[in-house]
C-alpha cells in the first residue's frame, strides 16, 4: 500500500514536516534511512529512489518538492536525468547486438559509410560504447539548440577528425556518445533511437522513461535546481588546462541545466543527456538487465546478451573526468571513490547533478536514484552512494 510512510525533518522554507511516500520492505529500511538523511542534511529538494531484487521492487520511495514553488514531488513526477540516459541508449545497442543486427567489433563505417572520413574507419562500435572513440566533443562547438537537429549533428561528427587513436584511452564522450549510437541504430533500423527505445524497450517493460517527451507529459516534469557555478579550472578536483581534452570536451557543447525547462529540449532526441524519467522507470529497464534479460515475463535480451555490458574495454584515468575508470560496453565497471560493490559482476552510470543507476548481476539487484537538486560535481555525489551502500547492507 502506498502513501505517506514516515515524516522527516522540516526542510528550509517549509512549515510542515516532509513525508516520505511509497513503500519500503522492512528488510530494506536502511535505504529509506539513507534517503531521509539526504533530506535532513539539506542535500535535496525533491527525489525518488527504487531498489529491485530478483525483479521485485523492494523500495519505491519519493519525497520533497518538484520545483522551487514547493509543489510536491508526486509518484509520477519525472525529471531530466542527464547522462543516466546513456544507459538507456546502451540497452538499445545491446539488444541490437543480441539480435545479430549489430557487431560491437565492426567499424562504425560498416553501418554509417560517411563516418569513415579522416581515418575514422578505424573507429569500432565498441570504441563508441566505451568512450574510447576519440570524438569526445564537437569541433566547432555546438550550442544546445544545435543538438535538436540530429541529422546535422550526425553530419558534423562524420566530418570531424579524431582527437586520439581509437581504443588507446578513454575520454568521456559527454554528448557525442549518444548521437554516435543513435546514428548507428538509425542506419541499421531506419528508426530514430527515441522512437525505437519507446517501441522496443520502454513500451514492453512499462517504463515511464522518455528520450523524446510529448508535450502532453510536460506537467509532470520536475524543475532542476541549478548547481553552483564552477570556481576554477578543475574537473573532479583535478586542475586542468584550457587546452586539455577535458575542457575542450566540456566547452564543446556548454549546458547550464536550464535547457530541460524548454519544450525544445524535452522534445529533442539527445540520447546522451536528454532523457526524462524517475527512479522507478530507470529500475524497470535495469531490472531486466540484472535478471539476465527478462523481467516480469518480458524478455528483451538473452542472458549472454545482457552480460555483454560487463565486457571490460579499458582501464585507466579518463581524460575528461580525470578519474580512474573501467569501462564496459555502455556502463562503468568501476570508478575510484564513487560507487562500490562487493560483487564482481556489477556496473553503473550516473548523470550530471546526481542521478544514479546500478546493476548487479550477482545479486540480481538494481538501485536507481533521481533528483532535482543538482550537485556541482560530474561524479562522486554522496547521495546516490549512500543509497547503494544501504542497499548492499540490507542484502547482507
Amino acid at each position: 500500500m502506498e502513501g505517506p510512510i514516515r515524516a522527516v525533518g522540516t526542510p528550509v522554507g517549509h512549515d510542515d514536516p516532509m513525508e516520505i511516500h511509497g513503500h519500503c520492505d522492512r528488510s530494506f529500511s536502511a535505504v529509506q534511512d539513507a534517503f531521509e538523511q539526504n533530506f535532513a542534511d539539506g542535500l535535496e529538494l525533491g527525489a525518488a529512489a527504487t531498489v529491485t531484487v530478483d525483479g521485485e521492487t523492494v523500495v519505491d520511495i519519493w519525497a520533497g518538492a518538484a520545483d522551487s514553488a514547493g509543489n510536491p514531488w508526486q509518484r509520477d513526477t519525472i525529471v531530466n536525468v542527464y547522462s543516466t540516459t546513456k544507459t538507456m541508449a546502451a540497452v538499445c545497442m545491446l539488444i541490437l547486438a543480441d539480435r545479430g543486427e549489430l557487431d560491437f567489433d565492426a567499424p562504425v563505417a560498416r553501418y554509417w559509410p560517411e563516418f569513415a572520413q579522416h581515418g575514422k574507419d578505424r573507429v569500432l562500435v565498441r570504441h563508441v560504447m566505451s568512450h574510447t572513440a576519440g570524438l569526445p566533443g564537437f569541433v566547432p562547438p555546438v550550442a544546445p539548440p544545435g543538438l535538436y537537429d540530429v541529422d546535422r549533428v550526425a553530419a558534423q561528427l562524420a566530418g570531424q577528425q579524431l582527437w586520439w587513436e581509437p581504443g588507446t584511452k578513454s575520454g568521456y564522450h559527454a554528448i557525442t556518445q549518444g548521437n554516435l549510437e543513435g546514428e548507428i541504430l538509425y542506419r541499421i533500423t531506419g528508426v530514430r533511437m527515441a522512437q525505437w527505445f519507446a517501441d522496443e524497450v520502454a513500451g514492453p517493460l512499462g517504463a515511464d522513461f522518455w528520450m523524446s517527451l510529448p508535450e502532453s507529459e510536460d506537467h509532470r516534469v520536475a524543475e532542476l535546481q541549478l548547481p553552483p557555478p564552477p570556481t576554477g579550472m578543475e574537473v573532479n578536483g583535478v586542475p586542468v588546462s584550457f587546452d586539455s581534452i577535458a575542457i575542450r570536451t566540456l566547452t564543446s557543447c556548454p549546458l547550464n541545466a536550464t535547457e530541460p525547462r524548454t519544450r525544445e529540449w524535452r522534445a529533442a532526441e539527445i540520447p546522451a543527456a536528454g532523457g526524462l524519467g524517475n527512479a522507478r522507470s530507470i529500475a524497470a529497464v535495469h531490472s531486466m538487465l540484472a535478471n539476465g534479460g527478462e523481467v516480469n515475463g518480458v524478455r528483451l535480451l538473452s542472458e549472454a546478451g545482457a552480460r555483454r555490458a560487463l565486457e571490460p574495454q579499458i582501464d585507466g584515468v579518463d581524460e575528461v573526468l580525470m578519474l580512474r575508470l573501467r569501462h564496459g560496453l555502455g556502463f562503468a565497471l568501476e570508478m575510484e571513490g564513487w560507487v562500490q560493490s562487493p560483487n564482481l559482476n556489477h556496473m553503473f552510470w550516473g548523470g550530471w547533478g546526481g542521478s544514479l543507476a546500478t546493476v548487479d548481476f550477482d545479486a540480481a539487484m538494481t538501485v536507481s536514484y533521481a533528483m532535482n537538486r543538482m550537485d556541482a560535481e560530474l561524479t562522486g555525489d554522496p547521495r546516490g552512494g549512500r543509497l547503494v551502500n544501504a542497499s548492499y547492507a540490507s542484502l547482507s
